[in-house]
């Protein structure tokens, strides 16, 4: 890697892969380059906009030709908005490149060549989103409020007038919101200041049931009068609504959701059914946001129990709603789930009733806790599911879990460098990965879950 650049070099490149966070990478005698909105394949005339002396970003000023993988975008918005990046690669061609993120990645920090078996594809491509989350702000001459995703890289907010990737009837809801928040002069956030009522809409859909909650987080620590208002109007012009809510959040930083969410009229959840199960699923509740792919995960690790071990004792660790623990207890000869959200685990109780399940405990507890008793209390699993957040697991909760596992730890994540690094120490502490199996849950971005399948040597 002797060649080194400087920024405003102009240059032709082919890229030769896409890596995660989005770019396409293009090396020139050895040395990478990071291209926005580059595809592997395109011949490229780019200016390097930042270097340093391992890599450098660059910006494509002219496509001299197009890759046989690029395709058009089929979103107008696609360029601008900053929600979904790969709508310009062929989407056969982004599970390939997804495929080869999640191996490079567990290989490079691992050290090993584990089996990476081909991309489970999302059953729909469109529409597919049942959680959406609008950052809210408000024009300075007009006060028109604005409702959508930040620019790529930026906080300038796009308007969304249309999202391909989510129902339909959500583009209408949004737009209702928008003018009656004006109609009844609610403002609009501004980040900058910390001024304005409406920080986010945040709807939870259910696929099943062609409904939806609204949820209002607002600047606020009381209900405002014009968000009573705002509700019953939305609720009454949108059967699909069965309820709004409102969550406070006077919080100076990007967190969306407070554990602070209060019911201002109808329902506070909505009911989604797959295959035959039945789940509760309330606004702060974690639930997999495309419900083909969430069905395709399950069966997954429900695949890779029923083919390899009889009736086990289950552990569903980081369970949110116990929607693992529901999935795989009719296989099972008992479940434990562990779930810290209070609200999460509320649901999980109620779901296990919905299901009429009998065998299926849920536990309200911090993992690393709730792991701790368990093995004070000489329990054991024969099977442990891991679906921890984006920041993977502990080295305490990875240890617990070591010695809770009889036979086998079932990884699900969403995040490969973090699974990288947590099946590296379980590879350390007896675990074998056996195989991984990943899944495209954000379609048209660099996002992919994965299943890894260990057995304990």
């Amino acid at each position: 890697m002797t060649k080194l650049f400087k920024g405003n070099d102009v240059l032709e490149v082919i890229p030769e892969k896409l890596v995660y966070e989005g770019s396409a990478l293009a090396k020139v005698d050895g040395f990478p380059i990071f291209i926005d909105g580059g595809c592997p394949g395109d011949k490229l005339k780019i200016r390097i906009k930042k270097a340093n002396k391992s890599f450098a970003n660059a910006e494509i000023l002219e496509i001299l030709e197009p890759s046989a993988y690029r395709v058009k975008p089929f979103c107008p918005i696609h360029n601008v908005c900053g929600g979904c990046g790969w709508q310009y690669v062929d989407y056969d061609f982004q599970l390939e490149q997804k495929r080869n993120i999640v191996f490079e990645t567990i290989k490079k920090i691992t050290g090993r060549e584990i089996e990476v078996k081909p991309v489970l594809s999302s059953p729909k491509i469109r529409e597919f989103r049942s959680k959406i989350q609008y950052p809210v702000s408000q024009t300075k001459v007009s006060k028109r409020l604005l409702a959508g995703y930040y620019k790529k890289g930026s906080h300038e907010l796009v308007n969304v007038k249309f999202c391909p990737i989510q129902p339909k009837i959500i583009d209408k809801i949004t737009e209702f919101i928008r003018q009656t928040a004006k109609e009844l002069e609610i403002s609009g956030y501004n980040e900058k200041t910390h001024k304005g009522e409406l920080r986010h809409i945040v709807y939870r859909y259910s696929v099943s049931e062609n409904e939806c909650i609204v949820i209002f987080v607002v600047n606020n620590t009381k209900l405002n009068e014009k968000f009573k208002n705002l509700s019953k109007k939305v609720m009454n012009e949108f059967a699909h609504v069965k309820g709004c809510l409102v969550n406070y959040n006077t919080e100076k930083n990007n967190l969306i959701l407070t554990g602070d969410t209060r019911k201002i009229q109808g329902e506070n959840h909505i009911i989604e059914k797959i295959d035959g199960k039945t789940f509760k699923i309330s606004a702060n509740s974690f639930f997999q946001v495309n419900i083909g792919s969430a069905e395709n995960i399950f069966n997954t690790v429900k695949n890779i129990i029923v083919e390899n071990y009889e009736k086990p004792r289950l552990l569903d660790a980081y369970s949110g709603v116990s929607s693992f623990g529901i999935w795989l207890a009719d296989i099972a000869d008992e479940v434990v789930s562990v779930e810290e959200a209070p609200s999460a685990t509320k649901d999980a109780q109620e779901n296990v009733k919905l299901n009429n399940i009998n065998n299926l405990k849920a536990i309200n507890k911090d993992a690393k806790i709730a792991f701790e008793e368990l093995i004070e209390a000489n329990e054991k699993f024969d099977v442990t599911v891991l679906d921890p957040p984006r920041k993977g697991c502990s080295k305490e909760s990875l240890d617990f879990a070591v010695k809770l596992s009889k036979k086998a730890i079932i990884y699900v994540s969403c995040n490969p460098s973090t699974l990288a690094r947590d099946l590296k120490y379980l590879h350390e502490n007896g675990f074998k990965t056996k195989y991984i199996q990943p899944v495209d849950m954000f379609c048209h971005s660099y996002h992919i879950e994965s299943v890894a399948w260990l057995e304990k040597e």
